[in-house]
């Protein structure tokens, strides 16, 4: 199975580059790691601190493990932070981290650029987030003894640990140190495929990423002119899919104000939400004087920020195949919270269905009756929106359950 790994990590290569051409995304993944050797010692120049790595596959990830990063920071500051990112998408947004020494890509994981870029950084931690596993990368840290962590884990009958590969990739989990899921639904899951000595419940780190996030102070003047005490439905990381429901909510709720942060802000699916809403208008164009029903962030970062001027919240992604993206941003507001029908991958917002702050629906009928309803009770909406909050208050700690574990392992 290793020698199919490796043939996958060559072709995956080959394929990327032929693409680089034709799509931005995979041009800065091949531009990132070009001379990474000679870009990563530049950037180490004569350290001699000991360094925690810790990788994230893309801007999600990151953002979940950042409440660990930060409490290490802060507490341990001797040591030096490097953070990897796999995906443009993480690293693009995040190269500039405050929170970290240095921010790089990860080299492509092959036994050779994982033994070298192990040797360069002699890390004395290393921590994963979530999911995202790399054979060489694990199996060299084991090798020379380094306490390798995953955090955050979610376990699920579907992923490939039980799949056509399983043997291959539940090697790969026995490689880490220490596993923290996020539920003893996982930790189960992993006791059925002999993965137990080493695993514990830690919760999800996003609940306090969310609440922290929450705390932050924001305004924006322009979105509460927008907004001025209107009813606003707030749609974060959107997909057509999901902008085509909501104009059929809008069209049936007239006086509905809505704020779209749709997933992808390129040119295309810019137009594509303008054709769909005549009237929407660019933040970064918008006119105190200019009357508008649909307001286009055209700019990454505020959307955490963003749903505490919602009445009602909105996630997309529930149109595709991978789900529907956080939720638990919106309901670290109070915010009830509205998402399509593929939500199976996502435990949080099962849990918000079974508490009632969450609404999934397949018809855009559906949709609208439901926001219709919402909106005219404000007594139903407070209730809802409670039940959310209190929801990620229950489920703040999983960092400091982390930086516990670690500190009385002597691995901090």
């Amino acid at each position: 199975m290793l020698f199919a790994y490796n043939i996958f990590i060559y072709f995956y290569l080959i394929g990327i580059r032929l693409a680089a051409p034709f799509n931005s995304k995979a041009r800065k993944w091949v531009a990132g790691r070009r001379d990474w050797q000679r870009n990563l010692a530049e950037k180490l120049g004569d350290n001699k601190d000991k360094i925690i790595w810790i990788h994230s596959a893309s801007l999600g990830e990151f953002e979940q493990g950042r409440t660990l990063i930060e409490a290490i920071r802060s507490k341990h500051p001797h040591f030096k932070i490097l953070v990897t990112f796999f995906s443009p998408s993480g690293y693009e947004i995040r190269k500039n981290y405050h929170g970290a020494d240095y921010v790089i890509y990860l080299p492509i994981d092959t036994k050779k650029n994982a033994t070298t870029f192990i040797e360069m950084t002699k890390p004395s931690l290393v921590i994963f987030i979530k999911y995202e596993l790399w054979y060489h990368y694990l199996k060299t840290l084991q090798e020379r003894n380094i306490p390798t962590i995953l955090i955050s884990a979610i376990i699920l009958p579907s992923q490939s640990y039980f799949g056509v590969f399983a043997n291959f990739f539940q090697s790969m989990l026995q490689l880490f140190t220490h596993i923290f899921v996020q539920d003893d639904q996982s930790k189960n899951l992993l006791a059925t495929i002999h993965i137990a000595e080493n695993v514990s419940v830690a919760g999800d780190t996003r609940f306090d990423r969310v609440a922290e996030t929450m705390r932050e102070s924001f305004s924006n003047e322009a979105l509460e002119h927008f907004c001025n005490n209107n009813q606003v439905l707030i749609a974060g990381s959107s997909w057509k899919e999901d902008e085509e429901a909501l104009a059929f909510v809008q069209s049936n709720i007239p006086h509905l104000k809505i704020i779209i942060a749709p997933h992808e802000i390129n040119v295309s699916h810019l137009d594509s939400i303008k054709s769909i809403f005549k009237d929407a208008v660019l933040l970064s164009e918008y006119s105190f004087d200019q009357p508008a029903k649909v307001l286009i962030i055209d700019s990454i970062g505020m959307l955490s920020k963003i749903y505490r001027y919602a009445t009602i919240a909105y996630v997309g992604g529930g149109f595709n195949l991978s789900g529907i993206h956080n939720v638990l941003e919106a309901a670290a507001y109070g915010k009830v919270v509205c998402w399509g029908p593929n939500y199976n991958r996502s435990a949080e917002a099962s849990r918000m269905l079974e508490l009632g702050c969450g609404f999934s629906y397949y018809k855009k009928e559906q949709l609208a009756h439901f926001i219709q309803n919402l909106l005219d009770d404000a007594s139903q909406r407070e209730v809802k929106n409670k039940l959310a909050k209190d929801f990620v208050e229950s489920n703040l700690g999983a960092t400091n359950r982390i930086m516990v574990f670690l500190q009385d392992s002597n691995m901090l």
